[in-house]
């Protein structure tokens, strides 16, 4: 039961986003950049919600998802409360996905190519749990940097 091990990730990781979200004392601080730090969080929680939407919502999923992803780093300013609506929905996506997908169909080849060689749904979607940690790790060091 792989798929549910990969939903409940998913669903913790992301609900761990809301949490660091919701920890900015200073919603503005949530799009400061400084010093050499590139994105903001809230830039990144807009990539991730894109990220996911895309690999496991639009491809996995079929919803109708297009993704702007320079929009993703772009875009400023969107508010706290927009930010978590969107992760709350990119959750029920992948529940909703994710719950389409039998084990023995994480074996086949990942319906599109993002790397250089394709790879199994299973390593895929393996992959963009870290993906998620990746980028929260950066939030979470992004929030205690910045309001410090």
């Amino acid at each position: 039961m792989l798929t549910n091990t990969l939903v409940s990730l998913f669903e913790r990781d992301l609900k761990k986003l809301i949490t660091e979200i919701e920890l900015y004392e200073n919603e503005s601080n949530i799009w400061r950049i400084e010093k050499k730090i590139l994105n903001s969080a809230g830039n990144l929680t807009l990539h991730l919600i894109g990220n996911l939407n895309t690999y496991i919502g639009k491809e996995i999923g079929k919803t109708n998802y297009v993704r702007n992803r320079d929009l993703e780093f772009l875009e400023k300013n969107v508010p706290r409360k927009d930010l978590i609506t969107k992760i709350e929905d990119t959750i029920e996506t992948i529940r909703l996905a994710l719950s389409q997908i039998a084990d023995e169909e994480l074996d086949s080849e990942y319906p599109i190519l993002v790397f250089s060689k394709k790879t199994s749904t299973e390593f895929f979607l393996i992959h963009l749990t870290t993906h998620l940690a990746y980028h929260l790790g950066q939030i979470n060091y992004h929030r205690r940097l910045i309001e410090s």
